[in-house]
């Protein structure tokens, strides 16, 4: 049976994806520092293998992986890493707790899930780490500077195993939603109100759920990061075709 390791997924989009794949009949395993939230999911849903990790340590990383794969008989077929926090205002607004809780979780807390979970994703059919970007990658967001630059590690992380984590036969893929129906679109940034907080946390489990099916792949061609909604898409192409000048004015009009 293929198994999925959520952090982070309590609540929200690691909420929304630990029920798409238990739909799936995949064995699921949720860890969070949310230990109230851990406890109402688990009530509702017995048969999700759940467990108290702050990413931020790694020798936590390594017990709950442990803990988790003592359910699969130490296979593990895909990681999530979905553990996230935003605070928004501009830089000069937030506190240097709330910068560095940012980095810790968003960049460090991702790097050290990638690394515990490689010796049990190696050589599994199907193996995957799926790492939860933000449209806010795409060019820097004024208003969440740290968690946009964090995002942007993201990217590049996924980028640099992807190719570094082929020999493994382990595929890593970025998952890019806008604002979604989370506690972290909870916040005064100017893009929630010039965008809209339009996606669920459900339409971007299913983007899991498809990032880790792709059907037919071309392999010099892989697909690494998936867009979730059409605006992203949009945002995200005309990054890569228009004049970083009208990217940049796009970007400003979206935060004023």
């Amino acid at each position: 049976m293929p198994s999925i390791f959520i952090s982070g997924g309590a609540q929200g989009i690691g909420r929304a994806t630990a029920l798409r794949f238990l739909s799936e009949g995949w064995t699921v395993g949720v860890y969070d520092v949310n230990a109230a939230a851990l406890e109402e999911l688990k009530a509702a849903h017995p048969a999700i293998v759940t467990g108290v990790l702050d990413v931020t340590d790694y020798d936590q990383w390594e017990a709950a992986l442990a803990d988790f794969t003592q359910h699969t008989g130490g296979d593990l077929t895909v990681l999530d890493n979905n553990a996230g926090v935003l605070f928004g205002g501009d830089l000069e607004e937030i506190t240097p707790q709330q910068i560095k809780l940012q980095i810790d979780i968003d960049a460090l807390g991702v790097t050290y899930g990638a690394k515990a979970a490689l010796p049990y994703l190696k050589g599994r059919p199907g193996a995957h780490l799926v790492n939860i970007s933000s449209a806010s990658a795409i060019y820097g967001q004024p208003g969440i500077a740290t968690y946009s630059s964090a995002k942007f590690y993201v990217s590049g992380l996924t980028e640099a195993l992807e190719l570094e984590w082929e020999k493994h036969g382990v595929r890593v893929v970025a998952i890019w939603p806008l604002w979604a129906k989370t506690a972290l679109a909870d916040t005064d940034a100017k893009s929630t109100r010039t965008l809209g907080v339009n996606l669920t946390p459900e339409e971007v489990a299913e983007q899991v759920w498809n990032s880790v099916h792709p059907g037919i792949r071309v392999p010099f061609l892989p697909r690494i990061h998936y867009s979730v909604g059409t605006l992203t898409t949009v945002l995200s192409n005309s990054s890569k075709f228009a004049p970083r000048s009208v990217v940049r004015l796009i970007n400003q009009i979206t935060s004023q």
